[in-house]
């Protein structure tokens, strides 16, 4: 049908048969294939096949494509297979691959390579067989070079046009098309290519997509995977037919018996918003009186307001209205910013990106696109027919405005598919209303709450946790992350706040600072829970006006390394109740077994924390190596091979006891990189940016507290006589050293 319907038929329209016959009849035909090195080849089996796409015969090029390789492979390799279907020996055996193209990394023989590399053995390994396609074909058109003919030594996609044309021109190819994939009408009719009168725009054309590719690189798009679409539509898109001959759009102007195709349509839209309103009378919807005729927007009028032209002397739009509509559009452009759907990356924003540059000066082209994908519903596609569906007014009225929209900011960032999940918005309800309560109680005993500035060092800590989700959940509105900063503006200050509350203890909540929590979160969230937001802004905190308009809350610059020993103190309090739970499991063992051991109960005990603040030894060592092997920038290291050798030349490689050392080296090295690679260079420093000992010390009643404690002391592990303070557990400690970042504790009755 796609042959008849392109005029290549002798009936046009019309598929004509010109003789009947199966597969089986055309293995074995010696053929000819143009430009090929081998005088005479022969029609082979391939189970790969597609018998619905073109003739269902492709020319086998093993040297670059997997399906072709492993099927000559199977072919050669497998005599039974060649007696399945009546393969003699001659038709195979004497055909060697002929490299054609040299691809980067994988030499000349690339099918070859990609399939030794993923191990395929047949060709029905299909998913294997589809990864392998993935690898080297987009690479073999954009990076590969011709080795071979009278274009060798060119790029494959600067031959591969060449030897196109080449080929019609002699007779010995023709151009057809087809769908990439079976596409169904909604009718239920499937779809062909039919040869009609249409209209093309040429985008690919040098000098026009240099200045897209400029427009490109000067755009914000918020994610790598969305610039890496448009570069790689910018690198193949080129004739691109515009016009349609049925259907809704706007008349191409100089042949009014065609449409404009949707996706080339409105591709500057945009800055007809600008002027729109001034065209309407102020009316959206064009029900009044228009201050201007559309006879009246004449090219020259157009090009006045959009392009820079002179001032249109012969319209008779009254100067005033086109001052204003060239003003509006001068105030408005360049835009900064267009969201829309991943799939239209690939045509429509595209064509937006050329036609500004076409139509525009540099000054106006566009500024960002922010794309997203689609949305799912409980991880599953939306779909009416399995019931899988909302509208957003059902959402509204199943769970509200705010927290359809705190779900739906939940659903998803970038461009993977968002997924809005009920139970989101079920509990953002539950959330929100809790928070609600929280804030009624504390202003009720607002009284009880300690006064005077933030003092302690729990204050701290949470004053900066403060500072830190303003600046970051700004950062995150910014590039319209609205997961994150759902994270950072309320999750994570939730947590601070449960934290801060525990924190304190007896001495009570600093009142400015609770204060403070409830303004910045409720600024915060506004963008998402606009009437959740008002209400906490007007009947909680008494505050005047809209929060909408209160205006993006001050903070100071955030504290990273306080942010880090706070870390260090909860982690290591986890640590540590780990290591109580442990010793007091040991002890009730021991006593079962009539071992002499000191009992210990969970009532008035004292903890020791041993804390050891600088590597050094044969571990400082190490790390000075690993400082020195390290790209912080590409946070990868040097070889394992070239790391050893630098042991090995080291004072510690140098020792006498090396081999013994060398066993505890190996587990220390590998960590250490694991950790660099993973939070950058600062797991490499000798000792941590902060006083380890000072932290535990003052927070020694939060310690207590968390762990049910009596008493608790800070020790030094390195002060001569601190190890004699564990007394008969003093081997727990030599099981068990402390390191940088992670003290020792010893609990005692």
């Amino acid at each position: 049908l796609n042959l008849a319907y392109q005029k290549l038929s002798r009936v046009p329209e019309k598929p004509t048969c010109l003789v009947e016959l199966t597969g089986y009849d055309l293995i074995g035909l010696p053929v000819k294939s143009p430009l090929s090195f081998n005088e005479i080849i022969y029609a082979l089996p391939m189970l790969t096949i597609l018998t619905d796409k073109g003739t269902g015969i492709v020319t086998s090029v093993p040297s670059d494509a997997p399906d072709d390789y492993m099927a000559l492979q199977d072919l050669k390799a497998k005599p039974a297979f060649r007696a399945k279907f009546g393969v003699k020996d001659e038709w195979v055996l004497p055909f060697e691959i002929v490299p054609i193209i040299d691809i980067p990394e994988y030499g000349d023989r690339a099918a070859e390579k990609v399939c030794l590399d993923l191990k395929i053995k047949s060709q029905n390994e299909k998913d294997k067989l589809a990864e392998a396609k993935r690898l080297v074909y987009l690479r073999g058109f954009t990076e590969g070079t011709m080795i071979v003919g009278e274009y060798a030594g060119r790029r494959v996609q600067e031959a591969k046009p060449l030897l196109r044309t080449k080929l019609i021109e002699i007779g010995q190819a023709i151009t057809y098309s087809e769908p990439e994939k079976k596409v169904m009408s909604r009718s239920g009719d499937e779809c062909v290519v039919a040869l009609t009168d249409q209209w093309y725009i040429t985008y690919g054309e040098p000098e026009w997509k240099k200045l897209s590719e400029e427009c490109l690189s000067n755009m914000n798009l918020y994610s790598d995977e969305t610039r890496h679409g448009f570069e790689h539509t910018l690198g193949w898109l080129n004739q691109w037919a515009c016009s349609r001959s049925f259907g809704l759009g706007t008349r191409i102007p100089w042949d009014e018996e065609f449409l404009v195709e949707s996706l080339s349509d409105s591709t500057i839209y945009m800055a007809y918003y600008t002027v729109a309103h001034l065209l309407q009378n102020g009316d959206m919807y064009g029900k009044s009186a228009d201050l201007v005729q559309p006879a009246q927007m004449t090219d020259e009028v157009w090009e006045f307001l959009f392009c820079g032209g002179p001032y249109p002397k012969s319209s008779n739009i009254p100067a005033a209205t086109l001052n204003k509509m060239k003003q509006e559009f001068e105030y408005w452009y360049p835009f900064d910013l267009r969201v829309s759907g991943k799939d239209l990356i690939q045509n429509h924003l595209t064509f937006c990106i050329y036609n500004h540059t076409a139509i525009m000066s540099k000054d106006h082209w566009p500024r960002g696109f922010r794309c997203n994908g689609h949305i799912m519903l409980n991880s599953e596609k939306m779909s009416k027919s399995t019931g899988n569906f909302r509208t957003l007014r059902q959402a509204i009225e199943e769970f509200s405005a705010d927290a359809t929209r705190f779900s739906l900011a939940d659903a998803g960032d970038g461009v993977d598919d968002a997924n809005f999940v009920f139970e989101t918005a079920n509990t953002a309800i539950l959330r929100l209303t809790k928070e609600i309560a929280w804030m009624e109680e504390i202003l009720a005993a607002e009284s009880l709450l300690r006064i005077g500035p933030p003092s302690t060092y729990a204050d701290r800590v949470f004053e900066n946790e403060i500072n830190i989700a303003v600046k970051m959940t700004e950062k995150n509105y910014r590039d319209y992350m609205f997961r994150e900063a759902l994270k950072t503006g309320f999750y994570d200050l939730q947590t601070a706040r449960d934290e801060y509350r525990f924190s304190c203890g007896s001495g009570g909540m600093n009142r400015d600072l609770v204060w403070r929590f409830m303004d910045v979160q409720t600024r915060l969230i506004t963008p998402v829970c606009p009437h959740y937001a008002e209400f906490v802004w007007r009947e909680l905190l008494k505050k005047d006006g809209f929060v909408i308009k209160a205006g993006w809350p001050s903070a100071g610059s955030p504290d990273l390394k306080l942010k880090s020993a706070n870390k260090y103190l909860q982690d290591s309090i986890v640590l540590m109740r780990k290591l109580l739970n442990k010793q007091i499991l040991g002890s009730k063992k021991s006593n079962k077994k009539g071992a002499p051991a000191t009992s210990l109960s969970e009532d008035k005990l004292k903890g020791l924390i041993y804390v050891n603040e600088k590597f050094e030894g044969w571990q400082a060592e190490c790390l000075q190596i690993l400082q020195s092997k390290f790209d912080s920038n590409a946070r990868t290291f040097a070889s394992d091979g070239e790391i050893m050798k630098a042991l090995q030349e080291s004072t510690v490689g140098q020792a006498a006891d090396f081999k013994k050392i060398q066993k505890q080296c190996m587990p220390f090295l590998r960590f250490k990189k694991d950790e660099a690679i993973k939070i950058g260079v600062q797991a490499l420093d000798l000792k941590l940016p902060f006083g380890e000992i000072d932290v535990l010390k003052e927070n020694l009643d939060l310690i207590k507290r968390q762990l049910g404690l009596e008493e608790v002391e800070v020790l030094s592990f390195t002060d001569s006589g601190a190890s004699a303070k564990a007394g008969t557990h003093a081997s727990l400690l030599n099981q068990n050293p402390p390191s940088p970042g992670n003290p020792t504790a010893i609990f005692l009755p």
